[in-house]
């Protein structure tokens, strides 16, 4: 029987060394950018390296399309060539994904905001309509807010404007367990990955192999202080007083279908009670990812809104010229 004891207290003993190991090795992980995607460039930028594309004609208004969590800039594919008939379009990968720099710490919303506003400023961008799916949603509302000049108008895609009104799902949610979540991560298999996706969409939609990818990419690190950082933003307060308080021009779209935001609809009702004016629209037939479920019904959204909120600042400058002007 003391034997037996003696034998349990050493596997035991023998685990939480392992874990204890392993919780080190991916604590300190980090890789460097790599160009991922067709027509992607590296900008070497102050505190990090991202992945960005650049599509349209370069004299056309800008649109800048910023990704989900655990996400990357293959998530716009089917939107960018309709965006960019018409429209500069720039898409950035996030700190920590795809093919962007993944360091130890940085994931913070400001410091993701003031990484795309470096980016956009080394494109020589500004005025643009900003769009941000769901941890994207929250790095818009950040750049509207730290570079109001980059920023003209902001389109949120599926963001609560509360933190505690949404979920990522058991499998996702998993990983940010402590010790045994990083030991997961490190021998996450595939179909527990695309399982994991599947919350992302609406029932039954088929997840693409590169969302598989753009998941194995990311680093332990990147993977649980992405959504802390969004966490910890919003808490501070909301999106929708966020917004409010920028005046800046604000569509916010929604899948009618979502199985991470709990009642869409009614998250929709939020922002325009606390921003009036806000522009909102759900999405029959999609969930979180309308951008990837429904791209041609989102683009659409997109370039109206753009079009209205462009219309709207040029009366406002006409209107103040012509104060201006009177004797």
């Amino acid at each position: 029987m003391r034997r037996g004891w003696k034998i349990l207290i050493g596997v035991v003993v023998a685990i939480a060394i392992l874990l204890g190991l392993n919780t080190v090795v991916t604590d300190s992980e980090t890789k460097g950018p790599e160009v991922t995607v067709p027509g992607g460039r590296i900008f070497r930028l102050s505190g990090a390296d991202l992945q960005v594309v650049d599509k349209g004609p370069r004299d056309a208004p800008p649109i800048v399309l910023v990704h989900c969590f655990s996400c990357g800039i293959d998530w716009w594919d089917e939107m960018m060539p309709r965006l960019a008939r018409s429209h500069r379009v720039i898409a950035v990968d996030l700190l920590g994904h795809d093919g962007s720099e993944k360091p130890t710490s940085g994931y913070t919303i400001p410091n993701q905001a003031d990484l795309v506003a470096q980016a956009l400023a080394r494109l020589d961008v500004s005025h643009a309509e900003v769009v941000g799916h769901s941890l994207g949603g929250a790095v818009a509302v950040g750049l509207a807010e730290r570079s109001p000049e980059l920023a003209e108008s902001v389109v949120i895609v599926d963001t609560p404007p509360a933190h505690d009104e949404a979920s990522l799902g058991l499998i996702a949610n998993a990983a940010f367990a402590p010790v045994i979540g990083e030991a997961f991560w490190r021998i996450k298999p595939d179909f527990a990955v695309r399982k994991g996706l599947e919350v992302a969409f609406a029932p039954g939609f088929d997840v693409p192999d590169a969302f598989v990818e753009d998941v194995d990419r990311m680093t332990y690190s990147s993977y649980h202080d992405s959504p802390q950082g969004s966490g910890d933003y919003v808490d501070e307060a909301g999106l929708d007083q966020r917004m409010k308080a920028t005046g800046k021009p604000l569509m916010v779209l929604m899948g009618a279908e979502e199985q991470i935001v709990e009642d869409p609809a009614v998250r929709l009702a939020e922002y325009r009670q606390a921003y009036p004016g806000t522009r909102t629209k759900l999405i029959q037939g999609a969930g979180h990812s309308p951008n990837v479920e429904k791209p041609a019904e989102t683009a659409a959204l997109v370039l109206g809104f753009d079009r209205a909120a462009r219309h709207k600042l040029q009366n406002r400058v006409q209107n103040q010229e012509g104060v201006r002007r009177r004797p």
